[in-house]
């Protein structure tokens, strides 16, 4: 096992590299998929607050983070000085990814087998990221571009953005964040989408195959299918039906949130 003390910028070359664990406060981070050497370039830091670099050659692990900050304590740094960093890392597109930040905007690109993201105010990019996926934030917005595979998304007020994808199974949970999804959906694609008082909009294609239903306890129901009807009980609006042969499932409820479903081109 060998490790490193990266007090100032530096650049770092790796054997094979299985799984990637970084954990950084404020500055900026890029986690990208290449088919070269692992290679971590650390283009800024705070010289008092050293990054601690594990590679274990054994295990084919990466970690690049602080000392003290723990996946469960990003939270608490929030109320603390914040320490820079602005670092790019370039592992295998199959490597596990875990990435956390507390402030810093995050991009993490080209991933195909295992991606985990968390942050509390930061901003984090999903760009071209396939397989098993997770983010989760408290205030700060996740953007996926061109997913594919799964993912699970979770989040206090953070808003969710998903242009151009075409999943297995989305589900993202949120308190008062939008979510905003353009999907493209798969014949056996599962989306579920929930929130207290977040609205949530969704554009599929003119021609898709899904059964559709979403629900509201007080927030208004907006869709541009006429296929889909709108029903009503006692403390619940729901429009539903099928579009095409509703092959894929799509459901959305929100408290008082409104849920908008649109038609975008045909696939």
């Amino acid at each position: 096992m060998q490790q490193w003390t990266v007090e100032t910028p530096e650049q770092l070359t790796f054997g094979a590299v299985e799984s990637l664990d970084v954990r950084i406060v404020a500055g900026r981070l890029a986690v990208l998929a290449s088919e070269g050497p692992p290679t971590l370039e650390v283009a800024e830091i705070d010289s008092a607050s050293p990054l601690i670099v594990t590679y274990d050659e054994d295990a084919r692990s990466l970690t690049v983070a602080y000392k003290d900050l723990t996946w469960d304590g990003l939270l608490g740094w929030l109320r603390r000085d914040p320490r820079r960093t602005v670092l790019s890392i370039a592992v295998p597109k199959s490597c596990r990814v875990s990435a956390g930040v507390v402030s810093a905007p995050a991009v993490v690109a080209g991933f195909e087998r295992s991606t985990r993201v968390k942050g509390v105010s930061a901003e984090i990019v999903l760009d071209g990221v396939s397989g098993e996926v997770h983010a989760n934030t408290v205030s700060g917005a996740v953007e996926s571009r061109a997913m594919e595979g799964d993912l699970s998304f979770n989040s206090v007020s953070g808003d969710l953005t998903v242009a151009d994808g075409t999943p297995r199974r989305l589900r993202a949970n949120t308190v008062s964040g939008r979510i905003t999804a353009d999907l493209a959906l798969r014949p056996t694609g599962h989306v579920t989408f929930t929130s207290v008082s977040g609205d949530i909009l969704v554009r599929l294609p003119d021609n898709a195959d899904a059964d559709v239903t979403v629900r509201s306890t007080s927030g208004r129901l907006i869709s541009t299918f006429d296929e889909l009807s709108d029903s009503s009980s006692p403390g619940m609006r729901t429009m539903s039906g099928r579009l095409g042969g509703g092959m894929a499932s799509v459901s959305a409820t929100t408290v008082s949130g409104e849920v908008a479903l649109l038609k975008g081109e045909k696939e």
